[in-house]
Parts: C-alpha cells; sequence; structure tokens
C-alpha cells in the first residue's frame, strides 16, 4: 500500500453519496465487502456458482459469449466450445468476488498465495529511465492482479471509467491505494506524463473502442479493431514494453503473475505491424488460459463496411 507521498491520484470523499439513490449501490457494496473477507476457498466455491447463476440468467452476455467462443475456437467441438463458455462465466464469477477483494482488502494477505515469473525483465526495464510499458489483456483476475504485482513493482494504471458514480469513486479510491496514478482511459496526456517520468504504465489494448485510432488486424483469426495507442505510448519517450499477464491457478492455491522480456523491435514505426504484434502476443497468452479471458465482451463489435455490433446481431 502506498504512503500518502506516493499517492498521486487525489480521493474522493464518499459522504458526497449518502443520498437514497445510492442505498442500493452501498448494499450490493456492502455485500461484496462481506465476501471479500471469508474464507479463500469458499470464496472461489461461492464465485463459481456467482458465474453458473450468470450462464443461465445472463441470456445476452452468454450469446455473446458464445459468438466470440465460435469465432476464435472453430477447431472445438460444439461440445467443447459449450464446455469453454459454461467454464468462462465461472471463471468471471470467481472475478467479481476478486475484484471485492482487491477492493476491500491488504493485499498482503494473499502475498502467500502469489507466484511472479520475470521479474527481472521488469527490473531491468525499470533501470533504462524512460519509463516501462505494462501490456496486458482483460483477464477475469483484472482488478485482483493488478493489485497483487503492486506488491512486488510499483505501478501505475488505466482504466475505463464507470457509469455509477459510487461505483467509480470506491474503485478509484482503492485503487488509488495501491497505483500512485490511476489514470482513466481518455487522459492520454497523463498516460504520457505517467511514462516521461520514469514509472510503469499497465495498459490493456485488447478491448474494442470503435475504428477511431484504431486499425483493422487480426485476432485469434479474426478481424477486430484494435487501438494504436500502444505504440504511440511506447515511441513517446523511446520506452521498453513488455506483456504482463496473471492467471488463477488451476488448482485453487493462487496465482501466477508473469512478466515477459522487452519486446524488441517495438514499436517498429507502423502502427499496423505493431497491432497486429501485439494481438498475436495477447492471443498466445490467452491460448494458455482461454477459461479465464473476457469473452463475454463484444470484442468484434467494430467491423470495417459492416453495422456496429453485426457479429452479434445474426439470431
Amino acid at each position: 500500500m502506498l504512503n500518502p507521498q506516493q499517492q498521486k491520484t487525489p480521493l474522493t470523499p464518499l459522504r458526497q453519496f449518502a443520498g437514497p439513490r445510492y442505498w442500493p449501490s452501498w448494499l450490493g457494496l456492502g455485500v461484496l465487502w462481506l465476501i471479500a473477507h471469508l474464507p479463500y476457498g469458499l470464496q472461489l466455491r461461492l464465485g463459481a456458482a456467482i458465474g453458473a447463476l450468470a450462464y443461465r440468467v445472463g441470456k445476452r452476455r452468454r450469446e455473446i459469449c458464445k459468438e466470440n467462443i465460435a469465432l476464435c475456437f472453430p477447431e472445438l467441438s460444439a461440445a467443447e466450445q459449450e464446455t469453454l463458455i459454461r467454464d468462462t462465466f465461472r471463471a468471471n464469477g470467481i472475478g467479481v468476488i476478486e475484484a471485492a477483494i482487491a477492493w476491500s482488502r491488504d493485499p498482503e494477505s494473499l502475498r502467500g498465495r502469489v507466484h511472479i515469473e520475470g521479474s527481472d525483465h521488469l527490473k531491468n526495464a525499470m533501470a533504462l529511465g524512460k519509463g516501462v510499458l505494462l501490456i496486458g489483456g482483460h483477464y477475469s483476475t483484472l482488478e485482483l492482479g493488478g493489485t497483487l504485482l503492486s506488491l512486488f513493482h510499483p505501478m501505475n494504471v488505466t482504466y475505463r471509467a464507470h457509469k455509477n458514480p459510487l461505483i467509480e469513486a470506491v474503485m478509484t479510491n482503492s485503487r488509488a491505494k495501491h497505483f500512485a496514478r490511476v489514470i482513466e482511459r481518455e487522459d492520454v496526456r497523463q498516460a504520457m506524463r505517467s511514462l516521461k517520468d520514469g514509472d510503469a504504465l499497465w495498459f490493456a489494448p485488447d478491448q474494442d473502442y470503435g475504428a477511431r485510432h484504431s486499425v483493422f488486424v487480426p485476432f485469434f483469426g479474426v478481424e477486430a479493431a484494435t487501438i494504436t495507442a500502444t505504440s504511440r505510448f511506447a515511441r513517446l519517450n523511446d520506452s521498453p514494453a513488455l506483456m504482463f499477464s496473471h492467471v488463477r491457478n488451476a488448482d485453487g492455491s493462487g496465482y501466477t503473475l508473469t512478466l515477459g522480456p522487452v519486446l524488441e523491435g517495438f514499436p517498429s514505426g507502423d502502427d499496423e505491424t505493431d497491432a497486429r504484434r501485439i494481438n498475436a502476443e495477447l492471443e498466445s497468452l490467452i491460448r494458455q488460459h482461454p477459461e479465464q479471458y473476457l469473452w463475454l465482451h463484444r470484442r468484434f463489435k467494430t467491423q470495417r463496411g459492416r453495422p456496429s455490433a453485426a457479429v452479434y446481431n445474426r439470431n
């Protein structure tokens, strides 16, 4: 946890959210806080149950997940695809619990459950003094994975703002305890300042943010709108870039954080080449634990020459 001198993101006073309109949100946050303090094994079982329930009642997300799996894993049989869909929901249900843990508890309580690989890659890159771009993906362990890495390496993070002001404030305040800068994804200037200051910046470029500032390159063999900010950030300060993944161990023992070597020759000077490379790197990591990826997101929503979300409106 950061001390006040390290913390650069101001905290939002929560007393302003005392009105009745926020009571349901407070109730939900209270339940998550209680769950975050249950025994770890029980948390995993409860999260899996939440995911199984979401599979049954969340028809729209189930159809999105089904389409993504069919597009990205055509080599799997229908039965194998269905198994992956169900496993994905269970993993993302556990991810909800892990987010609550990240927001509500000191990550030190999980240090004994964390195995980190490739730590020297980040240390050596940081020693160059040009900042480091940590490139990751939207795994179900997203919230907790970054928090656990903060136990070993200081870094800043980018995120997408939540529509609920109370949830947004709670998330940002919680993240600010572990990361010096918590940067909303639209605040490009702040992200660039982070690298200019020699910090490590965690950035996940694997979601569909529309055609603007994107190129269309393959992701699991499917053309996907992929933002070019990754190479632009690295180019700004000649910052080294490396891949960062965080997965939940299959035996329920904890988590493995992996930091890859610096991506040589990145950026290349060509945004499309760079985006193609990052997608390939992410795909390689995701294939190791495909059920732990966020297949519930409409990754292929934006398509060249087709209406938005056409891929997900076939039925």
